[in-house]
This record gives C-alpha cells, structure tokens and sequence, in this order.
C-alpha cells in the first residue's frame, strides 16, 4: 500500500520551474510525498526576474482549494505566494475549518530579483489571517522586517522577529538568515525555546530556495516528525541541494532536487 502523505501546496506559477508550484511539487516528489497544488497567480518569469502576473480570481482559488479537500486526505499545508488581499482573505477562511492539519506560511513578498510577488495591503492580512492558523512561519530577513515593522538584520534582530511573530498568533517561527553575510543562520522558536540552526555557505544567488525549504517542512511535517526535527532534516535537504545544482539559465541559479551528494 501507498504510504506516501498527500501534501498541498498553494502558491504561483513560475513557468522556469525554478520556484512556485513547481518547485514545491518537485520538493514533495524528491522527498516522497503526493504532491497537490492550487494555483493562485500565473507569473511570467525566469531566472532573471518576474516579466508579468495574471491573478487567479479568490472565487476559482478556492474552488480549486475545495477540490482537493473535498477529495484527498491531505496530511500537511503549505502556502507562498498568495498575492492580492482578497485571496489572502478567501485562502485563510478556507484554511481556518481544516486544522489540525500543519500549515506552513512561507510569507512570499518579493521575487530574488526584487520585484514585488503581492500587494503592499497583504503583509497586514497575512498577519492578521494567516499567522494564526500557522503551525510554522518561514519568513527571510526582508519578509520579517515587512511582517514585523523592524529591522532585522543581525541574529538578535532575528530572535526579535520570531518572538513578536509569535505573539502575533503563530505557533512557531523559522527567520531565515540565508542573506546574512556569514553562515547560514537560521533561527527557530516555538514560543518556548530559540534553535539557531547554521550551515555552510552555499556560494551563488539562487532562485526558489525558501520555496524548497517551506515545501520540505511540509512533508516533514505530513510524517508526524517533530518540528525541530522537520526544520533540520528540510535544512540539510536544502542545503544538499543548493551545493550540487548546476546554473541554468542567465540569471539567478535555480534548484535541482535531482542533484543531491
């Protein structure tokens, strides 16, 4: 029999399968799971930047959510970029009637190239809607300045960060600090106790790293793993990753979960 967990992720479309949908689906096959998607922008982009967004309407967004709750049993959540407030909105409706489920946020704001991936008014209904039914938010340094309304450029800025997030309603918080210029430092808290969790640099810029990082959790998650374990296990998953993908493309390096040590 199948064992595999049902994982869903709700997020864009890249059409470079660098990050989105198609890198979190990738992520769920390398690592095992089901994978389901509903899709909530079409993005026109590459490894060098984002071209265009045509949104999905928040009314087809959740028919495409109530498909696949209504007919798989789906074991973990994910959601990335989400866009305009009113899918903000209709996706955390939805998604408050489905826990216990775990659902991680990865609080997708801005594209590796810098354009903006959703409106300035969704970093407050993020905050408001979706924080609370998180069991782990994934934000990087940016995402948490945004979310929080502070700097946090140093680790005790990023323990900052996760202690006003999770007074905000999350259950956990995963700050990212691969932008730091040191180690890749990332910082863990579950309302209790702080795990600062370091790697080695991977050198390069690269294109869906936090997409493939959240999707990993996912599945760790969807097993019933703890959540310091599914954290480290998607860490060294993703950092295997990062060190064996060759470049593809002109611009930012892309993931290849097929490329692993």
């Amino acid at each position: 029999m199948d064992a595999a967990p049902v994982v869903l992720t709700i997020a864009g479309s890249d059409p470079s399968g660098g990050a989105g949908i198609q890198a979190d689906l990738k992520t769920f096959a390398t690592l095992g799971a089901f994978g389901a998607a509903v899709v909530t922008a079409l993005t026109a982009q590459n490894t060098c930047g984002v071209r265009g967004i045509e949104a999905v309407s928040p009314a087809f967004v959740v028919q495409q959510l109530e498909a696949v709750l209504d007919d798989l049993d789906v074991c973990a959540i994910k959601t990335g970029m989400l866009g305009r407030v009113a899918v903000v909105e209709a996706v955390a409706s939805r998604l408050a009637t489905v826990r216990p489920v775990p659902i991680v946020v990865d609080p997708v704001l801005v594209a590796t190239a810098g354009q903006p991936l959703s409106d300035s008014d969704a970093v407050a209904t993020i905050r408001r809607r979706l924080l609370p039914l998180a069991a782990l938010v994934t934000p990087n340094l940016a995402e948490a300045e945004a979310l929080t309304g502070r700097p946090v450029s140093t680790p005790a800025e990023m323990h900052d960060a996760a202690r006003v997030l999770v007074d905000a309603g999350a259950r956990a918080v995963l700050v990212k600090g691969g932008h730091l210029p040191d180690a890749a430092l990332d910082v863990l808290y579950d309302g209790a106790t702080f795990h600062e969790l370091v790697a080695p640099r991977v050198p390069g810029t690269f294109h869906g790293s936090g997409c493939t990082l959240s999707a990993a959790i996912a599945v760790e998650l969807a097993r019933g793993v703890t959540l310091h374990a599914a954290v480290s296990r998607a860490k060294r998953y993703v950092t295997d990753v990062l060190a064996h993908s060759p470049a593809r493309g002109r611009g930012a390096r892309p993931l290849d979960n097929r490329a692993r040590g």
